[in-house]
């Protein structure tokens, strides 16, 4: 079943969601946006002042998110023409411009890097980070996530099942791919808060995925709980904290040269 965003503004043609990118305006999408949108928060909140590429920008939202934080600038970068158009035309604020081209080949005066939910997508991630390195100069920030294969994937698997993804990493290998290219590397691990931390503990400990489907309430469960999801119901901690990183959902990798 094809889901499209809702809602769009006049003269904005609303995109399809095929599952290489997330999008906001999708009620059925919302989890996977929220866990999206609270890493382009809290990234808007270190990059103040910043001239900010934001590669593989998607639908554009995240871009909007980042000029809107108190960067000196922000470019999305996105390859998808549909995508491109969409972004132009609904984010069209001061300070924020969009350009069409492959991520690997943009080129602008920045000092902070932005590349979410992407390198797993990528056959030459060691290219794609030496790039980032070269963009952001010696006293730049690159922000790079990817999700954690050990929670994305079924368990024992070496990859999930998402056809766009060349290869998914453990925090160990994350974290050497990272350093191969950059001095100063922290990793931050995001994880399940509030009501999403409650429901994953139902699902673990109360089996609770059996007993709705049991008292089949699956699907009107799931058409209240999705949308009410929101940035707040996850939290990003350094290291992962006292729990390591093993149970992140997403690696966040913040990288100095």
């Amino acid at each position: 079943m094809l889901y499209q965003q809702r809602d769009q503004p006049p003269g904005v043609p609303p995109l399809e969601l095929t599952g290489e990118r997330t999008l906001p305006d999708v009620p059925e999408e919302n989890y996977w946006f929220r866990r999206h949108l609270v890493v382009y928060e809290w990234i808007a909140a270190q990059a103040d002042g910043r001239r900010v590429v934001d590669l593989a920008c998607g639908e554009g939202y995240g871009s909007a998110v980042l000029a809107r934080g108190g960067t000196r600038s922000v470019v999305g970068v996105d390859a998808n023409p549909e995508a491109f158009e969409h972004a132009r035309l609904k984010y069209a604020m001061p300070g924020l411009a969009f350009e069409r081209t492959m991520i690997e080949l943009w080129d602008g005066e920045v000092d902070c890097a932005v590349l979410l939910q992407t390198i797993e997508h990528l056959h030459d991630p060691d290219a794609m980070l030496e790039r980032l390195r070269s963009l952001v100069g010696p006293h730049g920030v690159a922000f790079v996530s990817t999700p954690n294969v050990l929670t994305l994937a079924p368990e024992g698997a070496e990859k999930s099942g998402n056809p766009w993804h060349v290869r998914e990493y453990r925090a160990e290998e994350y974290r050497a791919l990272c350093e191969r290219h950059f001095g100063r590397v922290a990793l931050h691990g995001l994880f399940h808060a509030r009501k999403l931390w409650l429901h994953q503990r139902a699902i673990e400990r109360a089996r609770w995925d059996d007993v709705h489907a049991r008292l089949r309430i699956t699907k009107p469960f799931y058409a209240w709980f999705t949308p009410a999801v929101s940035a707040r119901d996850f939290a990003l901690r350094l290291d992962g904290g006292r729990r390591g990183l093993d149970g992140a959902l997403d690696f966040v990798a913040v990288l100095r040269p």
